[in-house]
């Protein structure tokens, strides 16, 4: 573990890694919150669900751009610098969804919010692991599924009972970001950093030999797993409305945080069981749960469509753990930051364009009859998943 450089002011090195636990967590949070409001803003700007989703993709692009290339920066220049210019760009982004009154506006938050969400996570990752070794890996597993429930939680309760609806929650995140620069400068440094910080900017993508094979069958269940997560970010609250006739963003907020929360509690959970117990689990998970939400979608009826989501979750949090837990013993530690990129990569690709081909099928079949065909298709992916797990395997491959 390196040495905190620190001077007598600084913050304790269990405090850094809270404040670097608490922070990863907000940065989640700031990130979901528009969640709540999609729907107002369908309402209030004319968006179509093509619109939402493609504001909701913005920053999953710009994420996965930032994962690229600068979001590896701190290992070189220090984490402090990398977190305050994470900060500063998460301010930024909040001010810009105070005042964005259009589709442009929103996707420029999006945008700025995404880039600077790329360099948290990736940071204030390292940093959590530089402070705390010893649990460090399970708090990076729980951080960002706790902020995406409670951004999109605290907004819906906003939108829904609080004046300024489609501002306050931006006002209350951005003291909250603004609170979190100031103790940044009582932050110790975990890390010397080194020289190459140009060469960090080049995108590098890999993926080792010994890992090729579990990838592709890891594949199928990872896409359903972002995929779901993608549609409940961006065009599930608006799916309640349409399937329930509920038109409290409180409501769409509630079922998109039970499967954060659930996921949450899920990763927690499951810590100790191997692997491929953990997969098994989140292949069910992921089959039942949807197809359950898919009932209550049918029957109009929200507690059907949470109790599925519940059981989602399960299957969503499983699938993060048991991918990430079953890929990276299968990289050296000089292979593992390009494994990890192209995980990355799949990952929030199968994140943003399932869900912008949602909102372009949306306003021709309808929202309803696009989420039946939404979920058959991510169901398909399971089954292929359960197919791909028990076909013969390499000698060399991971069990999964």
């Amino acid at each position: 573990m390196p040495a905190l450089v620190s001077s007598p002011f600084a913050l304790s090195q269990r405090a850094m890694a809270l404040y670097a636990a608490v922070t990863a967590v907000s940065f989640s949070a700031t990130s979901s919150a528009p969640t709540p409001l999609y729907h107002v803003y369908q309402q209030t700007m004319g968006l179509s669900p093509l619109a939402v989703t493609i504001v909701f993709a913005s920053y999953a692009f710009a994420m996965l751009a930032a994962f690229l290339t600068v979001a590896r920066l701190s290992d070189y220049v220090g984490r402090r610098p990398m977190i305050l210019a994470a900060l500063a760009l998460n301010a930024v982004a909040l001010v810009l969804f105070i005042g964005a009154g259009s589709a442009a506006g929103l996707i420029l938050a999006r945008v700025v919010q995404g880039i600077a969400t790329g360099i948290a996570m990736t940071t204030l990752g390292a940093t959590i692991l530089d402070t705390d070794r010893k649990n460090g890996a399970l708090y990076n597993s729980v951080t960002a599924f706790i902020g995406l429930m409670l951004g999109s939680l605290t907004a819906g309760v906003l939108v829904a009972w609080a004046p300024l609806p489609q501002q306050l929650i931006y006002l209350v995140l951005l003291v909250v970001t603004v609170a979190e620069a100031a103790l940044l400068f009582a932050a110790p440094e975990t890390t010397a950093g080194r020289a190459g910080a140009f060469k960090a900017l080049i995108p590098h993508v890999s993926v080792p030999a010994a890992a090729v094979p579990v990838v592709i069958k890891l594949l199928p269940l990872n896409i359903a797993g972002w995929a779901l997560g993608g549609f409940y970010l961006s065009l599930m609250p608006t799916l309640v409305t349409v399937a329930t006739g509920i038109v409290s963003p409180f409501v769409g907020a509630a079922v998109v945080s039970a499967l954060m929360l659930t996921a949450a509690i899920v990763v927690f959970a499951f810590r100790g069981l191997t692997p491929a117990r953990v997969l098994t689990i989140a292949m069910s998970g992921l089959g039942l749960g949807i197809a359950v939400t898919l009932v209550g979608v049918a029957l109009q009826s929200a507690a059907v469509m949470i109790g599925g989501t519940v059981i989602a979750g399960i299957g969503f949090g499983s699938a993060y753990a048991g991918n990430l837990r079953t890929l990276l013993p299968l990289a050296g530690e000089h292979e593992r930051a390009g494994l990890l990129a192209a995980y990355f990569v799949e990952s929030y690709l199968a994140f943003a364009v399932p869900a912008i081909i949602a909102g372009l099928l949306a306003p021709m079949l309808g929202l309803i009859a696009t989420t039946y065909l939404y979920g058959g298709v991510l169901i398909g992916f399971v089954a292929l998943s359960f197919l791909a797990t028990r076909a013969p395997r390499p000698a060399r491959a991971m069990e999964i």
